[in-house]
């Protein structure tokens, strides 16, 4: 009598099996005949990034490390930090990883610089669309929930190995703070300040442009600061499929069980992280 109880754990694995077979055909279905179509999409952005790579890579350390150090005063206007990045750069060329340092920087600013491209305006409209709000809610908590191993699965086959498809996982796993705290700052911009605006004969772009976005910049500034940490966190996962960088040594280091390795170029990335955490925290 309880014969069918032992049936339905088979079906239920049956069922799974053929969904499972039926979602890898159709993508790779997908990925034959469009693989082609999306790599030349995304080749201005893959040619960008080698231009970044070559351009930090190939320009001799003493510019480099004055250039970043410059760049960092103007826009925090602290000599700690300034003088931070020097010694940051001369603990990691001692132990020589300056060329490493350099390809994961160009991958976390073009990855940080792509998502705040498209996570401002993104955040914009959820900010001014409760229906966008609606729709957009469940697919940022679906994207901040998934693990992150899953969204190289995807890249991977569409486009195979290497930088660009790393590029593209980095991303989508840390676009989704700059959208929200966007939303979040704009929202909580005071009703009367943009009722003011408009009295005044503001339009809603003016309005936007001028008095909620500087408001909002401390909440959009976090926003930043999330995604630039949440790419730093993929540098690791990156490296599996190729990506240069820190990564690939941490990743090495632990292949070979080479603890001194691991840990310096553990510390590298770790350092790196704090060091653009602090720029945008005291940006000005």
């Amino acid at each position: 009598m309880y014969e069918h109880l032992l049936e339905f754990p088979e079906l239920s694995r049956s069922v799974l099996r053929t969904i499972k077979t039926s979602i890898d055909s159709a993508f790779r279905e997908f990925s034959r005949n469009y693989g082609d179509s999306i790599e030349l999409i995304f080749y201005p952005l893959e040619i960008f990034m080698q231009w970044v790579e070559t351009a930090l890579v190939s320009t001799p350390w003493p510019l480099a490390v004055a250039f970043f150090a410059i760049i960092i005063y103007r826009f925090t206007k602290s000599a700690k930090l300034s003088i931070s990045v020097i010694l940051y750069f001369i603990f990691v060329g001692l132990f020589g990883l300056y060329e490493e340092t350099m390809y994961t920087i160009s991958l976390v600013l073009v990855s940080t610089a792509i998502s705040m491209i498209f996570g401002i305006p993104l955040g914009i409209l959820l900010a001014k669309s409760d229906i966008a709000l609606k729709i957009g809610n469940p697919i940022l908590d679906i994207m901040q929930t998934i693990p992150i191993f899953v969204y190289l699965i995807p890249v991977v086959i569409l486009l195979g190995l290497g930088k660009l498809p790393g590029t593209i996982a980095m991303c989508i796993y840390a676009i989704p703070p700059i959208i929200r705290l966007t939303n979040l700052g704009l929202r909580q911009v005071d009703i009367g300040m943009k009722e003011a605006a408009y009295s005044l004969g503001m339009s809603k772009f003016q309005t936007l442009h001028r008095i909620e976005l500087p408001i909002a910049k401390k909440s959009i500034l976090a926003g930043t600061n999330q995604t630039i940490m949440m790419s730093i966190s993929m540098v690791v996962i990156a490296s599996m499929i190729g990506v240069q960088g820190l990564g690939i040594s941490v990743l090495q280091a632990v292949q070979n069980q080479y603890i001194g390795s691991g840990l310096i170029s553990g510390a590298a990335i770790v350092g790196l992280a704090i060091i653009l955490d602090r720029v945008v925290q005291n940006a000005k």
